[in-house]
C-alpha cells in the first residue's frame, strides 16, 4: 500500500489530478496486486490527509516501501513514478521535489 499511497500523492501535489495519472496507478495496482484489494480505507486516510501533511506522509511511505522491498522493486517503482507525473505532459516543480526525495533516499540502490 506505501507504493499506492505515494503514487497518490504524487498525482496530486500540482493540485491536479489527471486521467494519464489514473491511468498508471490502475495499472501499478493491477500488477503489484493480482488479488482484489478494497481500497476503501486507504482512500479515506488519504482523502482526510491536509495537504500540509503530503511530504511528511510520502515520506513514511517512502521508509515502509523501502523496508518491504528488493532493490529492483525499488527501482522499477522510481521508473512508474517518472512515469506517471510525466503522465499529464508537465512536471511542477512541486512533483519535481517529491520525485527528488524518492532518488535520494534510494541512491545507495544506484551506486555502483
Amino acid at each position: 500500500m506505501a507504493g499506492y499511497h505515494m503514487l497518490m500523492i504524487l498525482s496530486e501535489v500540482d493540485g491536479e489530478f489527471a486521467k494519464p495519472e489514473g491511468k498508471v496507478i490502475v495499472n501499478y495496482l493491477k500488477s503489484a496486486f493480482p488479488f482484489r484489494v478494497d481500497l476503501d480505507r486507504e482512500v479515506a486516510e488519504l482523502s482526510a490527509l491536509p495537504k500540509e501533511d503530503y511530504f511528511l506522509h510520502f515520506n513514511n511511505s517512502m521508509n515502509d516501501f523501502y523496508e518491504d522491498s528488493t532493490e529492483k522493486e525499488r527501482n522499477d517503482f522510481l521508473k512508474l513514478a517518472v512515469m506517471m507525473v510525466k503522465a499529464d505532459k508537465k512536471i511542477t516543480t512541486e512533483e519535481n521535489k517529491y520525485l527528488k526525495e524518492l532518488f535520494f533516499a534510494w541512491d545507495s540502490d544506484h551506486e555502483e
